[in-house]
């Protein structure tokens, strides 16, 4: 059994990761819906009257429609009836957009009741309407989060979406499922790594210095050395999960330190010959960013001490792991939520 239900919600990149991996979504497609005219472009879709879409394959005996628009609702600007967040135009209003009548109801009853809730204090005016014809944008749209992490992060956090969705609903936010059998299925594999004028742009001085030659940031000039908040480390460039908190430890030497790394795929070290001396040098295997050394002196059970620059690092809280698409390891701190 295979049933579509079509939402809109801004940039239909940031729509697309919070249905993809829920559980009974097969597919999730980026497009354009309720405009014009035939095989609109991303160059003409918004002259045409589209509105950036995506269709979600479901099975109903799965994961419900009603599931779905829970799901939509703590994703998006119900309020917002010039676009959605840093995009503005109609090509970006948010919408539900039925096929059946059912669904229309479901939709109404669902708007009627978050109005109801008064989790927002100006009216909600994301449209519900028939669905007409939708096409599927070009190809490197589709699973852009996968393809470009870093464009695609950078993007969102710049974009003031999380920071919304955060302030609105907190650990309201549904949660995502937990897949702990294959981690792998979670990393962004179709990564490509910006180019060096894009890496300029994105990181700062400092980040570039660390990541891009190799430097060493001054010790306890990181907020992250000292840091004990659950959750874990992820490559600063391409996403892809490293270290937890849960194998942090204080070493005194000023930088954060692990005891080994949460996906050991992800890192690759090689020899070090540098500063008169033999030493191990870590690096991300997607984003091949300098991270640090990994030294024999540290405590058990493993007696390694991972060294890392925090300049080279980005924190995801426990909290927000779901949230940010990396739900995959949630069930690590269960107990410290």
């Amino acid at each position: 059994m295979n049933y579509t239900a079509i939402f809109a919600g801004g940039c239909f990149w940031c729509m697309v990761p919070p249905f993809a991996n829920a559980p009974g979504v097969r597919e999730v497609i980026s497009g354009y819906a309720q405009g014009a005219g035939a095989t609109p472009t991303y160059a003409d879709y918004a002259s045409k009257g589209y509105v950036e879409a995506i269709a979600v394959n479901y099975d109903p005996t799965v994961i419900t429609y009603q599931q779905l628009l829970d799901i939509f609702w703590h994703n998006i600007d119900p309020t917002d009836a010039g676009g959605e967040f840093v995009d503005r135009g109609k090509q970006y209003r948010s919408g539900i957009y039925y096929t059946t009548e059912q669904e229309r109801e479901l939709a109404e009853q669902s708007k009627k009741a978050l109005a109801a809730s008064k989790k927002f204090t100006k009216p909600i005016v994301t449209e519900i309407a028939q669905a007409a014809t939708f096409y599927p944008a070009e190809e490197y749209h589709q699973n852009y989060y996968k393809k470009n992490p870093v464009r695609y992060h950078w993007y969102r956090y710049r974009s003031g979406r999380d920071q919304f969705l955060a302030k609105t609903w907190g650990k309201q936010m549904p949660a995502k499922p937990v897949q702990h059998e294959n981690a792998d299925e979670h990393l962004p594999h179709e990564f490509v790594k910006p180019t060096d004028a894009e890496l300029h742009k994105i990181l700062t001085p400092l980040q570039y210095d660390v990541t891009q030659r190799d430097a060493t940031e001054r010790a306890f000039s990181s907020p992250y050395a000292a840091s004990k908040e659950p959750g874990i480390y992820v490559d600063l460039i391409s996403g892809e999960p490293l270290f937890s908190s849960l194998d942090k430890f204080d070493s005194g030497t000023g930088w954060p330190s692990f005891t080994k790394p949460l996906e050991p795929n992800n890192i690759v070290e090689r020899e070090d010959k540098g500063w008169f001396s033999t030493r191990t040098e870590v690096r991300s295997k997607l984003g091949n960013a300098h991270l640090g050394h990994v030294f024999n002196d540290g405590p058990a059970p493993t007696g390694l001490r991972y060294c890392m620059n925090g300049a080279a690092l980005k924190f995801i809280p426990a909290a927000d792991l779901a949230r940010r698409d990396y739900g995959v390891y949630a069930y690590l701190f269960e107990e410290k939520l």
